[in-house]
């Protein structure tokens, strides 16, 4: 199939070197015209064959609605706009009104992978109608990890982006655990190998996991983190995940914590946001503050 992309950045980039290895066809935009295919959203639908589909891979909030106003001129009845970005549930239900309104039909997808998608594939959480996500399967297909799991159609719109930042309100956790237990073992005079610790539970114990992994990868790049400032960013969905526990009475204790844990990582230069920050640098290549 054929596929307007916009947004060419760390993640979409790779997604669309991965949708053409699968025999796809991409156009891709982007403001940098060193990245893009097209100087234009313009020109980018003007090549697609309808009924278009185009997946938007910008930051949430601003630049989405933005992108999505300008698309809402250029399409037609029949296309579908995907949003692929980290984007609130609530506004995924107030776009698929008002390109409702058009006849543009609107899908939302959270995605998993940073930048190791390109060879190991995407997780997917997609919501939307049966009709809409059946416009876009084949580049889920395409985008998604090899095997029977990686993907889901989750339910009507705003779901895959709700699954998405629910999906990162437990990465939190989880990195605050491995950060906590790192501190503390740093910290135990007994103890006199923290790294090789971590690399010795990769292999049979009930914690070994794609993060565990990470964070060896970390502590072989700088052993004892020396080189990080302990300093951690959220990138919202923990924020959204916390307030949509407290909006369904869910207690979240684990998650809220993990969260309330960044936000001392702003006054301190916390040894714990160390791991946090070479974690989410390893996954995601987010940026990280060198200690000054």
């Amino acid at each position: 199939m054929e596929l307007g992309l916009v947004g060419l950045g760390k993640m979409g980039g790779n997604m669309r070197e991965r949708i053409r290895r699968a025999g796809h066809t991409v156009i891709g935009y982007d403001r940098n015209p060193d990245l893009a295919d097209v100087q234009s959203l313009e020109e980018m639908v003007g090549r697609l064959r309808g009924p278009r589909v185009v997946w938007v891979m910008v930051p949430a909030g601003a630049a989405t609605q933005a992108t999505i106003d300008e698309l809402s001129e250029l399409l037609e009845p029949g296309d579908v706009v995907v949003d692929g970005g980290n984007s609130r549930w609530t506004d995924d239900e107030k776009h698929a009104v008002e390109l409702g309104i058009k006849g543009i039909g609107f899908v939302d997808c959270g995605v998993s992978g940073g930048v190791w998608g390109l060879e190991n594939g995407y997780a997917l959480m997609y919501g939307g109608t049966e009709e809409d996500v059946a416009k876009v399967q084949p580049v889920f297909d395409a985008l998604k990890p090899e095997g029977e799991f990686g993907s889901v159609h989750a339910g009507k719109v705003g779901a895959g982006h709700f699954a998405k930042m629910v999906h990162n309100g437990i990465e939190y956790a989880m990195m605050q655990a491995f950060a906590e237990g790192w501190e503390l073992l740093e910290k135990a005079d007994s103890v006199t190998d923290v790294r090789e610790i971590f690399r010795s539970w990769q292999e049979g114990t009930v914690i070994r996991s794609w993060l565990l992994d990470l964070a060896v990868n970390a502590l072989d790049e700088d052993e004892h983190l020396e080189k990080l400032r302990g300093w951690a960013a959220d990138s919202g969905e923990g924020r959204w995940t916390v307030e949509a526990a407290i909006d369904n009475a869910v207690p979240l204790p684990a998650i809220t914590a993990s969260l309330f844990a960044r936000f001392s990582s702003r006054q301190d230069d916390s040894p714990q946001m160390k791991m946090i920050a070479a974690l989410r640098n390893q996954f995601g290549g987010h940026a990280v503050e060198a200690k000054k």
